[in-house]
């Protein structure tokens, strides 16, 4: 029988959101990269030259940087040199150059992997979770659940309980809880919450979300009418509470 979860005063990811670096001339490649991690939760810090993007590295201290190896200023080799001999930052390197030479000369200057252009962002966003995972072990393992009271959320094994029982969610129940369930207390517009789920090119009705909110209040709220965890906001959206 599994533990019951230790009660919290707010439901909370036992890390913070983490922080990458990402560090291109090309502002298009940026703005797309950027889109695709804060996707995935994380914040993004942006530079389009070197000497910027050591000055933010040195100032923010991000868990890790994506560099271009082509930089204005400063060039992405050395840009990973100083990172790494400085912080021991973790580098994921962006390049046009595909040759295995080329690859071992960045490895060896302290980056950690290695992309070559044109990539797929989505591979991207992959590898630096792989990346985190190798760089930071303990804090993987520790960020792996959300709690908030006897509701606990397994995000390695796509697991809801309540108390000491295991609940039957879907996998878009499940999405909608952990969005809500990560930031408590902000308010989520309905269309948010569709990006979050569904993405960005979903064309059904946004009040689907007040559907599968509805289900899944009864499945974890103890007064479905009464909601504890789910709250409206009448007129914006739907927030998930913090706990006093």
């Amino acid at each position: 029988m599994r533990e019951p979860a230790a009660s919290s005063t707010r439901a909370q990811e036992t890390t913070p959101t983490r922080c990458i670096l990402v560090v291109d001339d090309d502002q298009k490649l940026v703005e797309v990269v950027r889109l695709y991690l804060e996707r995935e939760r994380y914040q993004v810090l942006v530079a389009y030259d070197g000497i910027t993007a050591l000055a933010l590295a040195r100032q923010a201290h991000p868990c890790l940087a994506i560099l271009d190896w082509m930089l204005p200023q400063l060039d992405g080799l050395d840009l990973c040199r100083l990172l790494h001999t400085e912080g021991r930052l973790p580098v994921i390197l962006l390049t046009a150059k595909a040759s295995e030479e080329d690859m071992l000369l960045g490895l060896r200057l302290g980056a950690d992997d290695y992309l070559t252009k044109p990539f797929r962002p989505r591979e991207l966003v992959a590898r630096v979770a792989s990346v985190l995972r190798r760089a930071y072990p303990e804090t993987a393992t520790r960020s792996s659940e959300l709690s908030c009271g006897e509701l606990t959320v397994d995000l390695a094994s796509h697991e809801v309980w309540f108390e000491e029982q295991r609940l039957a969610v879907t996998p878009t129940e499940f999405k909608l809880l952990v969005s809500l369930m990560r930031e408590p207390g902000r308010v989520f517009s309905r269309d948010e919450l569709v990006r979050r789920v569904f993405g960005e090119d979903y064309e059904g009705v946004e009040r689907t979300i007040d559907v599968h909110l509805m289900n899944l209040r009864r499945k974890i709220e103890p007064k479905p009418e009464q909601p504890r965890y789910i709250q409206t906001v009448y007129g914006v959206g739907y927030r998930f509470a913090r706990e006093n």
